[in-house]
């Protein structure tokens, strides 16, 4: 797999039928390593190592319905208060991060009402702030840590 734009994470891999995986801690199991996957799981390790994110309020791969249409998000950080405080949008590398993306994960937020939302394709990570009041989003230079 590619270098990425993250620090560098120790992993745990298995080969199975030809298959390489690379283990979920939110999940707790194996995933096979698609590209995408890789991005999101050193997205994972960013969040718990660099910004100190609790795993137990982290969230990975779950359906949510929008517009009857069945959709699911990467990364989800829930508040303490089960509320959402991020959603993570990952994209493999060579996925050029566009309009798109950002209309993508808007959606999304229209039924989770996060406050923060974060883009990226392990190269490139774009951050954002709600402004609920203005329906627009404030780019960030980065997340805050957690600090609760």
């Amino acid at each position: 797999m590619q270098n990425l734009n993250f620090h560098t994470y120790n992993f745990r891999f298995k080969n199975s039928e030809n298959k390489v995986s690379i283990f979920d801690p939110i999940r707790k199991k194996f995933i096979v390593l698609q590209p995408e996957e890789w991005v999101r799981q050193h997205c994972i390790q960013f969040l718990i190592q660099e910004k100190g994110y609790p795993k137990s309020l982290i969230n990975v791969e779950k359906e949510l319905i929008i517009n009857s249409l069945k959709k699911r998000y990467d990364i989800v950080v829930y508040n303490t208060d089960g509320s959402i405080y991020l959603i993570v949008e990952c994209k493999a590398p060579k996925i050029k991060i566009d309009q798109h993306s950002f209309d993508q994960i808007a959606r999304y937020n229209l039924k989770l009402n996060a406050t923060y939302l974060m883009v990226t394709n392990g190269l490139n990570h774009y951050y954002c702030q709600m402004d609920f009041d203005k329906e627009r989003y404030i780019f960030l230079k980065e997340i805050p840590d957690y600090n609760k």
